[in-house]
Order: structure tokens, then C-alpha cells, then sequence
């Protein structure tokens, strides 16, 4: 089990300076993205670092929901520096370019697939020592600043992918409340939904001694290793306080309580799927975004066609858990409670349709797009969809009911439309 280390607090930033200063750091790379770099969030660990006369570069050229290439920009940037300490404020896109920048300026004569997931990439386990990484995420979230995983979009294949090992884990997340008063609206709601999957998915991925085959040596034991005791209380835990106060986050910016809770929860869920793992809303998901035409989201100022990470992942979750539920139906049972289902007269073959309503009044209530059709798919798509699913295995192969290529298919299909 391994836990990131973690400081909370209103205005806990301040004390960046001081890590950095204890850290002995004397060349520090600053992480952002373009929008952040103009927001409070950013200013916060700037006037940290001028205060304690730290040394750093700044690289604001992060592209939110990352590719390959704004990772290898990033690395070239890292290389060069050879800094000794790095600062990723942002949300996931940040953090994962920064925990990439790190491992291959660390490494630097890896090839850049040598670390990349198999089958796509060589899936080599990093023994290289890397630098300190201190995360101050500003969304409520995808959990980063506690895992072990950098995602981007493969460009060539069309296909999200990932880095995964523990080694790049953040040495430091600071979890200053304070920074997501800075997201709008639908910020607030995609980075929501992905803390609600992350929940989902660990709490209902196949037990831990149920993966087959045991690693030959504990260094190949993958960071995401089956749902088990430690991560479904974190997991459960997360879950609650999304159905307690993602509906009011999203609904008043000006609900300190709501969103500083989020932020919490974003932790906790990371805390849980970092060592459980995802299973298929997040494997479904890669191609849903890595596939993207046209379709920008409203409240993200970028210059690129986006599905945000979050939404990609929970528009298929209405059908991922009617179809998991034949598995362990008492956990799905147990989760739609949570989210507000009343389960009293409840049959536990109903699981799966339970919890599947469930989720789909919860996503209409918070006004998300209608299905995969609603941002730009149709039925035509479909074996694009599939292709790009089946090389997540990292994921996928955590589902606790295996999938066919047809299964997938009919996945996608019932995710077209959700209401």
C-alpha cells in the first residue's frame, strides 16, 4: 500500500518555500498551465517562493489534457534545466506532466516508450532515483498528487495511455482548499465526476486475490492491484462526501465548505484507486477523449478540441455498472444507497439497474451532456471505440466481469444516450 504524503489546509501554500528551502533545492521547476499561471493558485506559490529566495523556472506551456508531444516539451524543458526539485500546480494535466518531466530528466537516456504502459509502450519498471515533486492541485480532481500515474493522448494511435509506477508518485500533495475557489462551474463537475468514478471503480474492481498471475518478484507488483481492505475505506469514504456535497459545489462557487470537502475527497478517492486500480469507465474513457472531433466543453479556455477527462469517464457509467453488477451486486447495492437510492425493498439482482438509475439521475440533475451522442459519436464510431479500449489492459483487465469485443460494443452503444 503505498500513501503519498499529504498537508491540508486553508492556505497551506505558503509553506512551499520552506519544503523547497528544507529540500535543499536549488534549481526548481515551476509547472502550470497558461490559464493558471494568470490565477491566485499560481501567485500563492510564486510570492512562497520569493519569500524564501528559491531559485526556479517557470514552464507554463502544459496543455490540458496532455499528448505525448506536450510531455516530450515538457521533458526537454526538464532536461535542460537540471533542476533538483519540481512544483506542479494545476489539476491532473499538471501534475501528470510534471511526474513525466521528472521521470525522464531523471532517466535521461530512456527512450520515451521504454516507461509508457504495455502494449503500447515497454512498461519497463523505473529504478532510477527522481527528484522531489511537490503537487498543489487546484481542481477537485483527479486525485494526482497521490498516485503513482501519468495519463496522456497518444496521438499516432488515437489512444489515451499512461505512465504507472509508484517511483513517480509526488513526494509532497498540499491540498490548500483555498485553490478551488478558482474552477468554474463545469471544472468543478467533470473533476467531480472523476473523484465519483475513482470510488466506483476501486470499490467494484476485482479483489486483489483474484489477480492471476502473482508478479515473479514485487518490483512487477502493479500499482493498481484489485480492490481490498485499505483502499475500499478510502473508497467508501470518498464516495460519501461526493453525494454529500458535489451537487453544492458545483452549484455555488461561493460554498467554501462543499468545495473545500471536494478537495478532500479527490484525495481520499486517489488514496483508494491508486493502490486498487479503475476498471472500465476509466479504460472506455482513453478513446472517448483520444478520439475527440469537435466538441469543446464550456468554462475551458483552450484553443483544442477537449472531451475533459472526468466526463469522458462517468458517461459511461450508468452502463459499465448494470453490466459489472452481476459481480459482487452488494457493493453496486451498497454504492447506490450512498448516492441516495433507496435500496429498503431493493432485490440484490437488481444491482446493477439500481445503480445504473441511480447514476443517471444524478448526471441529469447536474446538467451533463445527454451520452456520447451529445459530444459527438454515433454508432459508426463504435469499433473506433472498441480498438482504442482494448489496449488499456492495465484497466480493464481490474473489471470484475472479463469483456469481449462485443461487450465493449454494446458498453458504447448503451452509453449513446443516457436519459
Amino acid at each position: 500500500m503505498a500513501i503519498s504524503n499529504i498537508r491540508y489546509g486553508e492556505g497551506v501554500t505558503k509553506e512551499i518555500g520552506m519544503d523547497l528551502q528544507n529540500l535543499g533545492a536549488r534549481r526548481v521547476c515551476l509547472m502550470t498551465d497558461k490559464n493558471l499561471s494568470q490565477l491566485p493558485p499560481v501567485n500563492a506559490v510564486l510570492n512562497s517562493l520569493a519569500k524564501y529566495g528559491i531559485n526556479f523556472q517557470m514552464y507554463d506551456n502544459v496543455r490540458v489534457e496532455p499528448t505525448d508531444q506536450s510531455f516530450l516539451d515538457a521533458i526537454a524543458f526538464a532536461k535542460k534545466g537540471e533542476f533538483d526539485a519540481y512544483v506542479a500546480v494545476g489539476g491532473g494535466s499538471v501534475i501528470d506532466t510534471c511526474k513525466a518531466a521528472n521521470l525522464y530528466a531523471s532517466s535521461p537516456t530512456s527512450d520515451f516508450l521504454d516507461y509508457v504502459n504495455a502494449p503500447i509502450g515497454k512498461g519497463k519498471p523505473v529504478t532510477v532515483p527522481l527528484k522531489p515533486l511537490i503537487a498543489v492541485p487546484t481542481t477537485a480532481g483527479t486525485g494526482s498528487e497521490t498516485t503513482g500515474v501519468a495519463i496522456f493522448d497518444f496521438k499516432e494511435l488515437k489512444v489515451k495511455t499512461g505512465i504507472a509506477s509508484r517511483a513517480i508518485k509526488p513526494t509532497l500533495g498540499i491540498i490548500d482548499p483555498l485553490h478551488t475557489l478558482s474552477m468554474p462551474e463545469r471544472i468543478v463537475a467533470n473533476s467531480g465526476f472523476d473523484v465519483l468514478c475513482h470510488a466506483l471503480e476501486s470499490y467494484t474492481a476485482l479483489p486483489y486475490n483474484m489477480r492471476s498471475p502473482c508478479p515473479s518478484n514485487p518490483v512487477n507488483r502493479p500499482a493498481y492491484q484489485g480492490s481490498n481492505p485499505i483502499s475500499d475505506v478510502w473508497a467508501l469514504h470518498a464516495l460519501r462526501i461526493v453525494a454529500k456535497y458535489l451537487k453544492r459545489a458545483i452549484r455555488d462557487p461561493e460554498d467554501r465548505e462543499a468545495r473545500a470537502n471536494m478537495h478532500l475527497a479527490s484525495a481520499f478517492a486517489g488514496i483508494g484507486f491508486g493502490n486498487a486500480g479503475v476498471h472500465l469507465c476509466h479504460g472506455m474513457s482513453y478513446p472517448i477523449s483520444g478520439l475527440v472531433k469537435t466538441y469543446k466543453p464550456k468554462d475551458y479556455n483552450v484553443d483544442h478540441s477537449l472531451v475533459p477527462h472526468g466526463l469522458s469517464v462517468v458517461l459511461t457509467s450508468p452502463a459499465v455498472f448494470a453490466f459489472t453488477a452481476q459481480i459482487h451486486p452488494e457493493r453496486h447495492l451498497e454504492a447506490a444507497e450512498i448516492l441516495g437510492a433507496d435500496i429498503r425493498t431493493a432485490s440484490i439482482k437488481d444491482a446493477g439497474f439500481i445503480l445504473a438509475e441511480t447514476l443517471r439521475k444524478f448526471l441529469f440533475d447536474l446538467n451533463v451532456d445527454d451520452g456520447l451522442a451529445a459530444i459527438g459519436y454515433s454508432k459508426a464510431d463504435i469499433p473506433a471505440l472498441v480498438k482504442g479500449t482494448l489496449p488499456q489492459e492495465r484497466v480493464t483487465k481490474l473489471s470484475p466481469r472479463p469483456q469481449t469485443e462485443e461487450d465493449l460494443s454494446a458498453l458504447f452503444e448503451a452509453s449513446m444516450k443516457l436519459y
